[in-house]
């Protein structure tokens, strides 16, 4: 899986908006007719199918804001925000283990955000205290429990408590060394700091630790882009997601603050994108796919190597099996059929919660056909390769009568040397797996028959 071809002239002809599929449908097609009664009877289906869970919280808050950043999170320096925050979400954990099977294990569990290390080292210790008081957690050789660490926002007694109180994976935010460009993102982290968190994560135990870089911010250059990754991978991490920064001010405000005339020239993204990839192949990383690599004996990359690999709303996941309980402001869940998100605004969600109601907004329940796309679009963008007869097995259809015109539509590509499809089977080529996303859209029936939907670029 680690062979990428880097085609340029194909690049630039397929470099258009389009999904990143951490869902499908995409979240544009959640609706607010999805009600809480729609949630339960899909909880109900779930208790029935005993799957294992995994558990997501939304930390929304953040000290400082970084200007490229399009998350959900509240801009504070008041970290005494959190503690009523945290104390809605001990009620909504309450709410939601009222709904599961108290026997069903929890094998994963994140913290993301905004900065969850923002809540103090008492509040960490009491948030997954409580969790643990709601759930069945697995333990640590079976459990995945990662958060998102900012190392401006970390020292070894955090890293230390972390472990302490369970968790045993964490990514690190770092997105590019050079000062010019992390003064130009409002983002001053040393090199000397990031190092710490991770040797502190290496003496505590972690089991895994990634590091997060973007490609496309202000400043950035082929050389200055290569000087990071030289100092990233002498830190040795067990994966890296390299993101493709989106520039869409239209709709996140802090990327205002970015000067468009500052931001790196098409080819010259394309040019450290094509250096990037070939400097973390050579020194040994495996392309996972969309933005992620990882070491050959990393669980991501033995997960794809076993056909286990999976996409949901945190990336990659290991876990294909499991329901996803969304805890938190515009948190997303997906369980049984259905996916689910809680409200946005702070002031609804603690409102809800306070009335004693679960937070839920919106969602959608997925229809055959949105399970047989999904089952199509994961295999594809998760392995590069898809068996006609797997699907037809597990959805009793005829793949080349179901998805006639879908075959229609990629050969193109496979004339541009994308996809093979023969033997009733479509893999994926070395060239079209950075294009991946283009090639999973061919099976999006809303993409097909809506227009307007604003996505960023898929490279």
């Amino acid at each position: 899986m680690s062979e990428i071809i880097f085609d340029s002239d194909l690049i630039r002809r397929y470099d258009k908006a389009g999904p990143r599929y951490t869902s499908y449908p995409t979240a544009v097609q959640f609706h607010t007719d999805f009600s809480i009664g729609d949630y339960r009877v899909q909880v109900e289906a779930s208790n029935a199918s005993g799957r294992d869970l995994s558990l997501y919280f939304h930390i929304p808050f953040c000290d400082t804001i970084c200007f490229f950043c399009g998350c959900n999170k509240i801009a504070t320096k008041d970290r005494s925000r959190a503690e009523p925050y945290l104390r809605r979400v001990y009620k909504e954990l309450a709410m939601q283990s009222e709904l599961f099977d108290p026997d069903r294990k929890v094998r994963q569990l994140h913290w993301g955000g905004g900065t969850p290390t923002f809540i103090s080292h008492a509040e960490m210790r009491e948030l997954m205290k409580v969790t643990r008081q709601y759930f069945n957690l697995a333990d640590d050789s079976k459990g995945e429990y990662s958060i998102e660490i900012d190392p401006r926002e970390a020292t070894a007694e955090t890293i230390a408590i972390l472990r302490e109180v369970g968790f045993n994976r964490m990514s690190l935010g770092v997105q590019d060394f050079d000062p010019g460009v992390q003064k130009a993102v409002n983002r001053i982290q040393s090199e000397e700091k990031t190092y710490a968190v991770m040797e502190a994560a290496r003496k505590e135990g972690f089991h895994s630790v990634s590091l997060d870089l973007i490609y496309g911010l202000p400043h950035q250059s082929l050389s200055t882009f290569s000087a990071t990754l030289e100092k990233v991978l002498a830190m040795n991490p067990d994966r890296l997601s390299v993101f493709n920064y989106a520039h869409l001010p239209e709709i996140f405000k802090p990327q205002r603050r970015i000067n468009e005339s500052d931001l790196p020239r098409a080819d010259e993204k394309l040019a450290i994108l094509k250096s990037t990839i070939e400097t973390l192949i050579a020194a040994g990383y495996v392309y996972i796919g969309m933005d992620h690599f990882a070491k050959p004996d990393d669980e991501l990359a033995m997960a794809q190597a076993n056909g286990l690999l999976y996409r949901n709303f945190q990336g990659y996941s290991t876990h294909a099996d499991c329901d996803l309980v969304a805890l938190g402001v515009t948190s997303i869940g997906m369980v049984g059929d259905c996916y689910v998100q809680n409200l946005k605004p702070m002031d609804d969600y603690t409102a809800r919660i306070d009335n004693d109601d679960l937070a839920i907004f919106r969602g959608i329940s997925l229809s055959t056909d949105d399970l047989l796309r999904r089952a199509v679009i994961n295999q594809l963008i998760c392995h590069f390769v898809l068996d006609f007869a797997d699907i037809e097995q597990r959805f009793k259809i005829s793949f080349e009568d179901y998805f006639s015109r879908e075959l229609e539509d990629l050969r193109p590509m496979m004339d541009d040397g994308l996809v093979d499809i023969s033997g009733r089977r479509i893999t994926v080529s070395s060239p079209g797996k950075l294009l991946i996303r283009n090639i999973c859209m061919v099976f999006d029936i809303y993409l097909r028959n809506k227009t307007g939907q604003r996505f960023s670029k898929v490279i």
